[in-house]
């Protein structure tokens, strides 16, 4: 009996001592995000604010996409530059952000194939832009940026009031 006993305990102890395989981790389909991604957002509205297109673009992939809530959009570094590079010459003399607020996330799991995977940096500010009218325009503006696995702004959406914008760049 004192046998059986010692090898059973033997038994026990060699089989809780075997290496647990590790279960996988499962990620919710959104989780909070690293807030120094949105650092890059930030500088690149600092660029754009300062009228430096360059900066403003330095942080967007070659292949990145710029949508605007009406359903227009920009593809490419090269279209964006040019859109943004006339607006800053020719309608815009004054450009400003302010009050604004970031949060990141990350999306683990598409909910469809719609929506990128990734981190997506959220932005919210007040814009205020004088135009080369004499008239002013200000609102608050909610942008979402896409960055790809290099750290680039490859997909932006930017919600606004075009109506605003319109009835500021028109001349009487």
């Amino acid at each position: 009996m004192k046998n059986v006993l010692v090898f059973v305990l033997f038994a026990v102890a060699g089989f809780s001592c075997q290496p647990q395989k590790e279960q996988p981790v499962k990620l919710e389909p959104i989780t909070i995000g690293d807030i120094t991604r949105s650092e890059i957002c930030r500088a690149s509205l600092d660029g754009l604010s300062k009228g430096d297109i360059d900066s403003f673009v330095g942080s967007m992939a070659d292949n990145a996409v710029y949508v605007f809530n009406n359903g227009d959009s920009l593809v490419g570094k090269e279209a964006i530059t040019n859109y943004w590079l006339d607006r800053r010459e020719n309608l815009i003399d004054k450009l400003t952000f302010s009050s604004d607020v970031w949060l990141v996330i990350n999306v683990n799991e598409a909910p469809s194939s719609r929506v990128m995977t990734g981190p997506w940096v959220m932005g919210w500010f007040l814009a205020k832009a004088t135009y080369k009218t004499g008239k002013s325009m200000q609102q608050w503006i909610h942008t979402d940026y896409h960055l790809n696995d290099e750290g680039k702004i490859d997909r932006v959406i930017q919600y606004l009031d075009r109506q605003s914008i319109n009835q500021a760049q028109q001349s009487e």
